[in-house]
């Protein structure tokens, strides 16, 4: 097991794919291990992923390969040293024992953030020293499990009250309205909850989101960036399966991702639309057409460093910068759906301000037909309290280690009511339009040219690790 998870971690910190696809490759390739060693083996890799450098200091000392020492410390915090002693060297159990006993709150800060020096600077940039080592201590944890209750088809006491009669451990979140958090990581994939449609993977931040779109009944709503539609299918709940939901991406493998959490769920309001990119021509056909517009836009991922803990490694400023221009292109591209007087929401799971308020800063400061809308106080008027936990402000901005949630920031824009689309004299009325993007067919798994396609992969919070 030692040798299968040394030799993972080498093929993951090459980098060349996101951690958990090389996890899910290697696993094809071993089949042999069976699902606890399997389990072991992740949590102890992605264990080095999220504390590389206070493991690289202690491995200073020791024998034997660098990775090797490294997988030994992710083994001995994810497992103890006592279950693995045996399989040690005399010369490598004594070393984890006297590793073991180093007080590592003696670490320089940016040792024991474990954050490489770019974003330490960051977010030092920004906040006090207390509060850079609170953030970094939660983001090197492992994410929680949350559920979004299914309204269509029960309520959340009345799932709770099921999970416990199933023997999982959970209890309601606390902010979002329709959210369960588990403790531990059960098969959630057994339970019948969830292959009937009741609950859905969604983290609490992630709902927090979709509850600030607020559609309503009968509305015509567009997810811009779908991915697997975690957030399509939030919307499609709270619409309760009525007017029309698009949910459009670039690819055609997370759209397809799609497709069994929607059998699942019941809805019968979604509408799955492959595009080529922000600037694909079937778009021009919903200008100033959508009530409301949700942009979950491709971003670094850094705020979901608990669950996807290679992305700090893999981003530099650089790729933030070329992200940072794709978000403004993709807004701009988005907005021209919203009709007059329609909102428009813009959301990342990123902690950087260049992917978040400088991105709609330069969007308002460009658009005199769109004004900000305070995000808190739209969640405020759904009766959603959000307490000292959030800062109340124009930005809606959930830090995990204040929230308890993934790192998010969101923006609500309105349209003008007085703005008026630039439309040609034979541009398709709303039901045309609507008609000539439901036949639009959905490509395979090939061909798309995916443009807006974040670094970060194709991962999804919404979506089970």
């Amino acid at each position: 097991m030692i040798a299968h998870a040394e030799a993972l971690l080498d093929e993951v910190l090459r980098f060349e794919m996101p951690a958990d696809a090389s996890a899910s490759r290697y696993f094809k390739a071993n089949p042999v291990l069976g699902h606890r060693d399997r389990g072991l083996i992740a949590e102890s890799v992605f264990a080095v992923l999220r504390r590389k450098l206070e493991y690289a200091q202690l491995a200073q000392s020791g024998s034997g390969s660098l990775t090797r020492r490294m997988i030994l410390l992710g083994l001995a915090d994810t497992a103890g040293v006592e279950p693995i002693a045996a399989t040690l060297a005399p010369d490598e159990r004594a070393w984890l024992r006297r590793v073991g006993t180093v007080d590592r709150s003696t670490m320089p800060l940016a040792t024991r953030t474990n954050l490489p020096e770019w974003l330490f600077d960051t977010l030092r940039a920004r906040f006090a020293e207390r509060e850079v080592e609170a953030i970094a201590a939660v983001l090197n944890r492992p994410a929680p499990l949350d559920l979004r209750v299914n309204t269509l088809a029960t309520s959340r006491d009345d799932a709770l009250q099921a999970m416990r009669a199933a023997g999982l451990e959970a209890d309601a979140t606390a902010l979002a309205p329709h959210g369960i958090r588990l403790h531990g990581k059960p098969a959630l994939g057994a339970q019948k909850i969830f292959l009937d449609g009741r609950v859905e993977v969604q983290d609490e931040g992630s709902q927090l989101l979709a509850a600030l779109v607020g559609p309503k009944r009968g509305e015509l709503v567009v997810d811009f960036c779908a991915g697997a539609g975690g957030k399509t299918l939030a919307l499609g709940d709270l619409m309760r399966s009525t007017g029309r939901l698009y949910a459009m991406d670039v690819s055609a493998k997370r759209l397809a991702k799609l497709k069994p959490r929607l059998a699942r769920s019941g809805l019968s309001n979604v509408h799955p639309v492959q595009i080529e990119s922000e600037r694909d021509p079937k778009l021009k056909r919903m200008a100033g057409k959508a009530d409301r517009v949700l942009i979950d836009a491709p971003c670094s991922g850094l705020g979901t460093l608990r669950r996807n803990p290679d992305l700090k490694w893999r981003q530099t400023p650089a790729t933030v910068a070329e992200l940072a221009a794709k978000q403004a292109g993709i807004l701009d591209a988005a907005a021209r759906l919203v009709k007059p007087g329609g909102r428009l929401v813009y959301a990342t799971c990123s902690m950087l301000g260049a992917e978040n308020q400088d991105v709609v800063d330069a969007f308002v400061a460009a658009h005199d037909d769109f004004e900000l809308e305070s995000a808190t106080g739209v969640l405020v008027q759904q009766g959603i309290a959000l307490g000292e936990r959030v800062d109340a402000g124009v930005f809606l901005e959930l830090w995990p280690h204040r929230t308890g949630t993934d790192g998010f920031f969101a923006a609500v824009l309105k349209r003008r009511s007085a703005w008026i689309a630039a439309a040609p004299a034979d541009a398709p009325t709303t039901a045309e339009t609507v008609d000539a993007i439901d036949s639009a067919p959905v490509a395979g798994d090939a061909g798309a040219i995916d443009t807006v396609t974040p670094v970060a992969g194709d991962r999804d919070v919404d979506t089970p690790a």
